[in-house]
């Protein structure tokens, strides 16, 4: 096969179905460029539970003097030096306990302070209302239920509180939006390939009378074929390029300039240049094999001269 003649035929092709071809290489790129949002979209969702998941900890807030008249845990009153005691040995005896920090009253105080000082609230507490807790760091983030069953109930002790429990409301949400962008490539991945096929579909019907004198002559049908599965496969690939410039945009102009300087949000992990980077080959790729055998596929039963 000769290639000029090959690259004349794409050539012609898509200067012909101009507009539908500008209309396959939007639908490629935004279905690609979705696609490549979900795949780093499930990454920084990783990243983020690995990151926050390794600094949860276990809390183990103590009774104090006020609990003692309104809370029914702390109905046998304040927790003892004892009790304190007991606690700390109890948590220092379990194999999935990693370390244990205490918090006394004053530190609670200054840390509520830190964080909720401008509320009217704040002004209201003293430190001798703030619980004193045990913080603990387990070796496995999932054996919290392991400390609560040891504690929750004892005596001198008002609650027991995971950390995990709170984060995973808000995992549950970025999960829910990557199934919901997922929805959407899925849609736009259907479009592009209508889009194709109809676009490969036109072209052979514009050229019908130049393929039905190629298979007169005896050319093979995978020789009439081609210009047309190249023709899908570089509008394709245009569409892909696209795709790749869009999620390099965006990493550099949300996370890098954007998102990543936001004081708020200085303590998200977000994913780095390396995840962007590494989806990009399997974004052109798919770009170059999807159209190519969605239009191999289509002139199998066109293409019959």
């Amino acid at each position: 096969m000769r290639a000029q003649f090959v690259l004349s035929e794409i050539g012609v092709g898509l200067r012909r179905n101009l507009t539908m071809t500008f209309a396959v290489v939007v639908s490629v790129a935004l279905s690609l460029a979705l696609f490549g949002g979900t795949l780093l979209m499930s990454d920084q969702v990783n990243a983020m539970k690995g990151y926050w998941y390794d600094k949860v900890n276990v809390s183990v807030f103590l009774c104090n003097k006020s609990d003692a008249a309104n809370d029914s845990n702390c109905a046998k009153g304040a927790v003892t030096a004892d009790q304190k005691k007991q606690i700390l040995a109890d948590l220092d005896k379990m194999a999935v306990v990693d370390k244990v920090t205490h918090e006394s009253q004053d530190e609670a105080y200054k840390h509520y302070k830190e964080q909720f000082g401008d509320s009217p609230l704040a002004a209201s507490l003293t430190p001798d209302q703030m619980q004193e807790s045990y913080r603990i760091k387990l070796k496995d983030p999932e054996k919290y239920q392991v400390v609560a069953t040891a504690f929750d109930g004892r005596d001198g002790v008002q609650s027991v509180q995971d950390q995990k429990g709170i984060l995973e409301n808000l995992f549950d949400l970025l999960d829910g939006m990557k199934w919901g962008a997922r929805a959407v490539m899925a849609l736009m991945l259907v479009v592009a390939l209508m889009l194709i096929v109809n676009t490969v579909r036109v072209s052979a019907f514009s050229r019908r009378r130049e393929t039905g004198i190629m298979r007169l002559v005896g050319a093979s049908g995978f020789y009439i074929q081609a210009p047309f599965i190249m023709e899908a496969a570089v509008a394709g690939l245009i569409g892909g390029a696209v795709a790749c410039a869009f999620l390099v945009l965006a990493r550099y102009f949300i996370i890098d300039h954007g998102l990543a300087l936001s004081e708020k949000l200085s303590l998200v992990d977000f994913i780095g240049w390396d995840a962007v980077l590494t989806k990009l080959p399997l974004i052109l790729a798919t770009s170059l094999l999807m159209p190519a055998l969605a239009a191999f596929f289509a002139l199998r039963k066109y293409l019959k001269v």
